[in-house]
């Protein structure tokens, strides 16, 4: 049974197509979405891509509308259309991929079409007629690809960092608690997988969460300055061909207002239509976090290994059955998930910097790389941040006793007796443990090297972990 689809006729620069009724988005959207279907990523995936053109397409319908190159009821159609966008309406309309050809510009056509469409049906017209509201003479008007889109990126990730606070920090406050729940567990500390000195299990937690906090202060602090630095205004090249003198001044105006942040125009706009420095210090920073994240979960598959005949120290909930041969086997999925996750940001970062580098003379081409890549990342440390706090970090629980009996075995120490016997004793209490199998402990009472009283102030848990104060 054929269905018959409702078309309109649509023409551009190579002929014409015909678009579905219900689309949004017209002809030069459709061509990219026969041309690139290469991700399954589509820009309608990243919401915070979306309302950013939106917001980029307003601020500038509104400087056009002060210079009056557009009048008031092409604006207000514009202003309604872009506000519609932003209100998580339409979404659906734009499914160009993310990775394309053209250096944004199927992407800037696909915001530009909905747009004009959107309005088009608010001033009362039909989808297609635009000769009322037209996607490149109106909604395009004193703009380029060039700058519409890397501005509309760099507004839509300071979004998207915003949103990633929130599992960034539940993510630290719950090693933060953890470090307070195991603040008197002491446990052997380990260099290169060999016994070092004793710490706690709380101050192993309270590092993690100490690390994090560091990444997260410096994205914080860093990150949305350098990303409020935009070229709108300089359309094709930076040079600003086809605007009005004060036409990037009243855009830049209103996309501040817009975003409720402080967005100031680049001092070179030649140069920051084609350097993507700042995309590759975020993706950067993105990928310190990922390492950092990874080598946190790597210690947590480490301390849980077990549950016989690893260290043990601390228990992992059992989220799922970890073999199909192997009864009662459960492994540590969610730190492996965590790594995986790593990884693909890790991969990420490189992707980035290949892109920024491979830019040619006024434009860099494979800046859609450069979105695609920088969104996803944001997307899957946040999701990943929450499944490990939620599914692993808050459910932990410490093998106390099991920590201690290694402090009480471990050769590791005698480190704490060196400032009382002096190395060249301490050298030999420690060989002859290894050669014994004895405890280190036992072989110092056994020759009354130190006084009972002397070796349990040494031994206090406040002595062990912290500089000792003098008497």
């Amino acid at each position: 049974m054929n269905i018959k689809i409702n078309t309109r006729t649509e023409k551009d620069l190579l002929g014409f197509k015909e678009i579905p009724e219900s689309c949004y988005y017209g002809v030069q959207t459709l061509r990219a979405i026969e041309n690139f279907n290469l991700s399954q990523s589509k820009l309608s995936q990243f919401p915070h891509f979306v309302k950013a053109l939106a917001k980029v397409k307003s601020a500038c319908a509104y400087s056009n509308f002060k210079l009056n190159k557009i009048d008031e009821n092409k604006n207000n159609a514009i202003q309604y259309a872009c506000q519609e966008i932003l209100n998580n309406k339409y979404h659906e309309q734009f499914m160009v991929d993310m990775i394309q050809g053209g250096a944004g510009t199927s992407t800037n056509m696909n915001i530009n079409e909905v747009v004009a469409n959107i309005g088009l049906e608010y001033l009362g017209h039909s989808k297609g007629e635009y000769q009322y509201l037209h996607p490149n003479n109106d909604v395009n008007m004193s703009q380029s690809t060039n700058d519409v889109y890397p501005t509309a990126i760099k507004v839509g990730l300071i979004s998207a960092i915003e949103q990633l606070n929130t599992p960034f920090t539940n993510l630290i406050g719950s090693f933060k608690a953890k470090s307070e729940e195991f603040s008197d567990i002491l446990k052997m500390g380990r260099t290169q997988l060999q016994d070092a000195v004793p710490m706690t299990l709380g101050q192993e937690f309270g590092a993690f969460a100490a690390t994090l906090q560091s990444d997260l202060n410096k994205l914080n602090q860093i990150m949305p300055d350098a990303l409020s630095v935009v070229n709108l205004g300089g359309t094709a090249i930076g040079t600003g061909i086809n605007t009005e003198v004060k036409y990037r001044e009243y855009a830049i105006e209103s996309l501040s207002e817009i975003t409720q942040r402080k967005i100031s125009s680049a001092p070179d706009l030649i140069e920051a239509t084609s350097d993507m420095g700042d995309f590759v210090l975020l993706s950067s920073f993105l990928k310190r976090t990922a390492t950092k994240l990874s080598k946190i979960a790597n210690d947590l598959r480490l301390l849980s290994s077990g549950p016989r005949a690893g260290l043990g120290e601390i228990y992992l909930e059992p989220r799922q059955p970890g073999s199909s041969i192997m009864p009662g086997k459960v492994n540590p999925v969610i730190p492996e998930a965590m790594n995986l996750i790593c990884y693909q940001v890790i991969a990420n970062d490189l992707a980035v910097t290949l892109a920024a580098e491979a830019g040619q003379l006024q434009l860099n081409a494979m800046e859609p790389l450069i979105a695609f890549k920088l969104f996803e990342s944001i997307e899957l440390l946040g999701k990943a941040m929450q499944m490990f706090q939620l599914k692993c970090i808050d459910t932990i629980r410490a093998n106390a006793e099991l920590c201690q009996s290694q402090v009480e075995n471990s050769i590791g120490i005698i480190t704490a007796l060196n400032p009382y016997l002096g190395y060249e004793t301490t050298t030999r209490i420690a060989k002859l443990a290894n050669e014994t199998g004895q405890g280190v402990l036992a072989l110092v009472k056994a020759e009354n090297l130190i006084s009972e009283q002397v070796l349990a102030d040494i031994l206090a848990v406040k002595n062990m972990v912290h500089p000792k104060q003098s008497a």
